[in-house]
C-alpha cells in the first residue's frame, strides 16, 4: 500500500509536473491554501462552519465542494480529518434542522434572507429547496470514508439525517398534492419563482438549481441523476455500518424510480445530436435543452460518477451543450464555456471550465483550458465565479471558495491526483 500524500508532496508533485505553467502552479498553490486559510470557523461543540467565501453563511453544497481537494491527503493529517468531520456533523445538523434550506448560519442569529415568504428559523440563511443540497453530504461522507478509511463520521445523526432525505425525496415525487415547501421572494423576478406544475415521473422535483436560479420545470435532470448516485452511496454505507434493512429497501426502491423517470422523460431524441438528456423536465411534456456552469450539471455527469466520459449519451449531450445551442454558452476574445442565467450574459464561469477539463478525454482540450485559466484570473491569482469573455477584468465574486476548489481539482486531475471513489 502507498504512503498517503501530504499536502507538502501535493504542492511538490504540481510543481514538478507543471513547470513550464509557472502561473498556473501559482494559482493552484494560491487556490488551494485559500480555503483552509480563510473559509473555516471551529466551534466549541467539535463541529466546523464553512463560510462560502464573500457571503457570511455555509452551503451545504459549497461546503463539499470546499473540502473535496483536501480528501487525498486527509488520510495522513489529523488536524484535515478533524475539519472535515466537524462539517460532516455540522450538515448533518443542518439537515436535521431543516431539509429546505440550502444555506445556513454559524449562530441562531436570524442573517439572511427572512424577508423571503418561507418558513425560516434563525439558523437559516437561505431556504432555497435543490436536491443537489441534499446530495452532497452523503457525497462526502461516502468519499471521505473512500479516501481515509474512517468509519466514525457514521453516527446516528447521519443515520437520521439519511432517513429525513429520503423522506422529504418521497414527498417531493409528488410535489404539487404532498408537499408544503412554498417559497415567494417579494420582487424577485423569474429567478427567484418556483417552477409550475409537474406529472409524476418517478423523479424528485427541486425548486432551485444548483446556482440558486428557480427552476423553470420542476425534475431538474442533473440533480436526479446525481440522487442515483448518493443513493448508491447510501446503501454501501448502510451495509457497512447499519444494516438496516427497512433503510435499504426504502434507498434502493426510490434509487430504481427516479432512474427509471430519467430513462422514460429525461433521455430526448435531437434532430441534430441525436439521444441527449434534458436539463430539466415536468412530466407533462416540457423540456429544456440547456446546461448551467453550477455543479450538478449534464457537463459534470462523469465528475459525479453517473457514467462513463466515453458513455455515448453523455457525449452527444456534451457536444450539444459545448454549442450555441445551449443559450448560456459563449465563446470570446478570452475564453469559450458554459455560463449561467444567474450572471450577466457573456460571462464565463470558471467552474464550468474546470468541469469541462476534467471531463475532457484529449490533452489538447485540457491544455485548451489551462490557457484560459491563465487569461482570466485577472491579475488575482484566484479565480471567480463568472467573468466576461472578453474582458476577465469585468468578473463577479473576488473571493468564491468553491471555484477555487474546482480549480485546485482540476489540477490536481491533469497531475494524476484523483479522489478515490470506490
Amino acid at each position: 500500500m502507498t504512503q498517503p500524500l501530504t499536502q507538502a508532496d501535493i504542492i511538490a508533485m504540481v510543481e514538478q509536473k507543471l513547470q513550464d505553467r509557472p502561473k498556473i502552479v501559482d494559482m493552484f498553490k494560491r487556490c488551494y491554501q485559500n480555503t483552509l486559510e480563510t473559509t473555516i470557523r471551529r466551534q466549541e461543540d467539535g463541529t466546523v462552519f464553512m463560510l462560502t467565501g464573500d457571503i457570511p453563511a455555509m452551503w451545504l453544497r459549497d461546503s463539499v465542494n470546499q473540502l473535496r481537494p483536501y480528501l487525498i491527503p486527509a488520510g495522513q493529517d489529523s488536524d484535515l480529518r478533524a475539519v472535515i468531520e466537524g462539517v460532516l456533523a455540522a450538515q448533518y445538523r443542518n439537515i436535521l434542522r431543516d431539509p429546505y434550506a440550502n444555506a445556513f448560519n454559524e449562530f441562531d442569529n436570524f442573517h439572511g434572507h427572512h424577508t423571503d415568504l418561507t418558513e425560516m428559523s434563525g439558523w437559516i440563511w437561505e431556504r432555497k429547496y435543490e436536491v443537489d443540497s441534499l446530495c452532497y453530504p452523503i457525497q462526502l461522507a461516502y468519499l471521505y470514508w473512500k479516501n481515509t478509511g474512517e468509519t466514525r463520521h457514521f453516527t446516528e445523526e447521519f443515520k437520521q439525517a439519511a432517513k429525513l432525505i429520503l423522506q422529504t425525496w418521497r414527498i417531493e415525487q409528488h410535489h404539487d398534492e404532498q408537499s408544503k415547501y412554498t417559497f415567494v421572494r417579494e420582487n424577485g423576478g423569474e429567478t427567484n419563482t418556483l417552477p409550475g406544475k409537474t406529472g409524476y415521473t418517478g423523479m424528485t422535483w427541486s425548486g432551485f438549481r444548483p446556482s440558486d436560479d428557480a427552476c423553470k420545470y420542476g425534475y431538474l435532470v442533473p440533480s436526479n441523476m446525481f440522487a442515483v448516485v448518493v443513493l448508491g452511496y447510501l446503501l454501501e454505507i448502510n451495509e457497512l455500518a447499519y444494516q438496516d434493512g427497512e433503510l435499504e429497501q426504502e434507498t434502493r426502491s426510490l434509487r430504481q424510480e427516479i432512474e427509471q423517470g430519467i430513462r422514460e422523460f429525461a433521455l430526448i431524441q435531437d434532430e441534430e445530436f441525436g439521444p441527449v438528456y434534458a436539463y430539466e423536465v415536468d412530466g407533462l411534456g416540457g423540456v429544456h435543452l440547456m446546461d448551467d456552469a453550477n455543479v450538478p450539471s449534464l457537463l459534470s455527469l462523469p465528475y459525479l460518477d453517473y457514467c462513463g466520459k466515453e458513455d455515448p449519451v453523455y457525449l452527444n449531450t456534451r457536444r450539444m451543450i459545448l454549442s450555441k445551442r445551449n443559450p448560456y454558452y459563449y465563446e470570446g476574445e478570452y475564453a469559450k464555456g458554459i455560463g449561467s442565467p444567474h450572471t450577466p450574459e457573456n460571462y464565463i464561469w470558471h467552474i464550468a471550465l474546470s468541469i469541462q477539463g476534467i471531463t475532457a478525454t484529449e490533452e489538447a482540450e485540457k491544455q485548451e483550458i489551462l490557457g484560459m485559466f491563465e487569461r482570466t484570473d485577472a491579475g488575482t491569482g484566484l479565480v471567480h465565479e463568472g467573468f466576461h469573455k472578453d474582458n476577465p477584468d469585468e468578473y463577479t465574486r473576488e473571493w468564491f471558495s468553491w471555484s477555487n476548489a474546482m480549480f485546485v481539482e482540476f489540477v490536481l486531475s491533469l497531475c494524476g491526483l484523483e479522489i478515490k471513489r470506490g
